[in-house]
């Protein structure tokens, strides 16, 4: 068993899921099989319940898990479907402990945090690691080194190391180091005090990571090693780049991998990171700009939407063309009208919950089928896609969806509640999630992309297109080309008198992976 743990100090945000995203990569192209967990500290039992405005997009895996975005960083990174075994919350670990303790699993036994809450974290980590058949394990602990919420997962951290081994447990500690403007300098005591904090709990990291926006000069590198106690090789430099895909080349510049291989005491390996540097190297040569205006509800935080930025911006490197995403508050487009379209190549609608925005929406979508702009709705916007057709091109000036309709007053509910989600009142992990199989229509724009009939998408709604307007939208130009496996679903749309104007229930940001970039975005990108 050979575990990698990623912790982080002085500031959060820095860039965890990155690094360990990226060296996830790194050990990939030398051939090793990855897993990867993040443990959080909060206690909400997972993020589906939790504001994107607040903490970013609800990322779903395959088998339905609501999990944090950094999941997200690990699947496109290393090019594997996660599973419920990689993402875990205080609340998720007490409530299996609480649920443990009421049967009577703990026979008696005063139940306490350093012995069974640290032994159920132990046990989740040795429990993935065995059910993914990895090589290599990448631990990260979201927040920092210090937050009261977080010291027993580090606790669990440093006696795993104690079980198992100083070769078959590593650490790699993430700082911050800020810079001063009054002296134009970068400062190391604060990330020599997070070091310090970590080796105060018992562990002493092997590799040190310096995050900074600034460069890093060899004299900061030997001071935190002499002041950290590390070699030279040991600090590894960090600095902000243009594009995330920058970082796995970077690290592996400074010979993260082969650090890691030499204490892991692995075989000698030969990394290959030659699809990284196309993909940049494309990125390099995109001469061409398109912009696409992401008109939704979470639009104060871009992370709201973060695989659905990165998606498109991908496709758009693959194609040689850097992609230029506006974010539009839904609202805005109600108060100040599509004028603000204008500009744009593409529209695109994401996902999203509730009723703010929701007319905004409908012009926009409204706006790109008049005026020929390619469109791309997710999710929500697939369910937009379709109101705004009712409303102005079949004549139902009252089409809406019953989640909108609070008030029950439309007599024309184009989009309802799934009849399975009628009796349910508890609003976590209760929705259509993961992957389910769709079957699209031959012939059709989704199939010539997909290049296939039969394919596998991500789902996260309670709400569907009524089938009791099916024959109708379709007589009239509007398509539907994917449906589920039983085809009471109806899953992909398009029309077929526009030069791109499709959306899907599904959310293929989920699916879609840097150096594979989904079909959908491909096509979009395409049709700029």
């Amino acid at each position: 068993m050979k575990i990698i743990c990623i912790t982080g100090g002085v500031l959060s945000g820095i860039g965890k899921g990155i690094t360990g995203a990226s060296i996830g990569a790194i050990l990939k192209s030398a051939g090793y099989n990855i897993f990867m967990q993040k443990f959080d500290g909060y206690l909400n039992i997972d993020p589906g319940t939790m504001n994107p405005l607040e903490h970013g997009e609800v990322f779903v895996t395959d088998d339905g898990t609501e999990t944090d975005l950094d999941i997200g960083h690990y699947e496109r990174f290393i090019d594997t479907n996660l599973t419920k075994d990689s993402s875990w919350t205080t609340g998720k670990i007490y409530q299996e402990i609480f649920e443990k303790e009421r049967k009577g699993d703990y026979l008696g036994q005063t139940v306490q945090v350093v012995s069974h809450v640290a032994g159920l974290v132990k046990e989740k980590i040795k429990q993935g690691y065995e059910h993914s058949g990895a090589d290599i394990s990448l631990i990260e602990i979201g927040g920092t080194v210090g937050d009261m919420e977080n010291e027993y997962l580090i606790e669990s951290l440093r006696q795993l190391r104690h079980e198992l081994g100083s070769d078959n447990v590593i650490f790699i500690h993430l700082v911050y180091l800020p810079y001063l403007g009054a002296s134009k300098e970068l400062k190391t005591k604060p990330a020599q005090n997070s070091v310090r904090d970590l080796m105060a709990r018992g562990i002493d990291p092997d590799l040190l990571v310096l995050r900074a926006d600034m460069p890093i000069d060899d004299n900061i590198i030997k001071k935190l090693s002499i002041m950290c106690g590390l070699p030279e090789q040991c600090v590894i430099p960090s600095t902000t780049v243009s594009s995330i895909y920058e970082v796995p080349v970077n690290y592996h510049h400074y010979g993260v991998g082969e650090r890691i291989i030499e204490k892991l005491k692995l075989p000698n390996s030969k990394f290959d990171l030659s699809a990284w540097n196309t993909l940049l190297e494309y990125k390099q040569e995109s001469t061409t700009t398109k912009k696409i205006a992401m008109v939704g509800k979470y639009c104060k935080l871009e992370d709201a939407y973060y695989s659905l930025n990165e998606g498109l911006k991908t496709a758009g490197y693959w194609n040689k063309t850097f992609i230029h995403i506006d974010f539009i508050d839904a609202t805005d487009i109600e108060t100040e009208g599509t004028q603000l379209l204008e500009s744009y190549d593409g529209i695109c609608i994401p996902g999203g919950f509730g009723t703010r925005g929701i007319e905004g929406m409908i012009l926009t979508t409204q706006y790109a089928r008049e005026h020929n702009i390619p469109f791309l709705g997710i999710c929500l916007g697939s369910q937009i896609m379709a109101i705004e057709y009712a409303r102005n091109v079949l004549g139902y000036s009252d089409a809406t969806s019953e989640e909108f309709d609070t008030a029950n007053q439309s007599t024309n509910h184009i989009v309802h509640i799934m009849n399975h989600q009628k009796t349910i009142s508890d609003k976590g992990g209760t929705m259509r999630l993961g992957s389910y199989e769709c079957i699209l229509t031959p012939g059709s724009k989704a199939e010539q992309m997909y290049s296939n009939n039969t394919i596998q998408e991500r789902h996260r709604h309670r709400y569907e297109f009524n089938n009791n307007y099916r024959e109708e939208f379709e007589k009239n130009g509007f398509h539907i080309s994917g449906t589920s496996s039983d085809g009471l679903l109806v899953e992909i749309v398009e029309l077929s008198n526009h030069p791109y104007m499709i959306a899907t229930q599904a959310h293929p940001e989920l699916k879609s992976r840097p150096l594979n970039p989904h079909p959908l975005f491909i096509g979009f990108v395409h049709a700029l």
